[in-house]
């Protein structure tokens, strides 16, 4: 099956079931006006998760890796009133970018973007108190998955949802061999996962607009 093929079912499902919508594709358009890379997650992606965290119903949710907020947007649209999202960036042309497209879908006030290493921000999150999260989903560089992962269960609480972005690498993460730093990081997050016996969690394949890739779900449980 060709790549040509996931291109449709997504466009059909997006028309269908996702349905156009002015603010995320403005922000997919000035996102690639300002040169950034185009890895957002795909429509159907970003709805799936805005409905896993509506079902939360969460009120406090992080975000490790910003890009140009779409991705920030659809999470935004799943809060509680009330609540608020905080989105860790390391590039600040990535950032401003972010927030002129969270204040143009009416986030300014509930949306933080804030700019540097990740792991830094995390460290500062944890200093100021900011959780627990309800919800973290994290999509920034794989190499730092473990390490992305051990915080955010710091940052969490029993409930909490945590969804780990493109996990599969075209199948290479199966490869044990692998050179390649992202696999590595990956497959070092899988063992992480596994071993936590304070999360429930699994993995999935998933086709599409983006590709052939994955994501992790895990829910912590105690």
């Amino acid at each position: 099956m060709s790549t040509d093929t996931w291109n449709a079912v997504d466009d059909y499902l997006t028309a269908t079931l996702v349905k156009p919508d002015a603010d995320l594709e403005a922000a997919l358009r000035d996102s690639e006006a300002a040169g950034l890379p185009a890895i957002a997650v795909s429509a159907p992606q970003g709805k799936l998760l805005h409905l896993l965290a509506r079902i939360q119903g969460v009120r406090n949710i992080l975000e490790i890796g910003t890009l140009g907020g779409y991705s920030t947007i659809w999470l935004a649209r799943a809060l509680a009133p009330g609540g608020r999202i905080i989105s860790l960036e390391i590039d600040p042309k990535h950032a401003a970018v972010a927030r002129a497209n969270l204040a143009r879908a009416g986030f300014a006030n509930q949306a933080q973007v804030r700019v540097g290493r990740a792991l830094d921000s995390l460290e500062e999150l944890a200093r100021e108190s900011a959780g627990p999260f309800d919800f973290v989903f994290i999509d920034a560089d794989k190499q730092s998955n473990a390490e992305y992962f051990a915080w955010a269960l710091k940052l969490s609480r029993r409930g909490t949802v945590i969804v780990v972005d493109n996990v599969v690498r075209k199948g290479a993460v199966a490869d044990a061999a692998s050179e390649d730093p992202a696999v590595q990081g990956v497959r070092r997050l899988n063992q992480a996962m596994a071993a936590e016996p304070r999360v429930a969690v699994t993995a999935m394949q998933t086709v599409g607009a983006k590709g052939y890739d994955g994501f992790a779900l895990a829910l912590v449980v105690a």
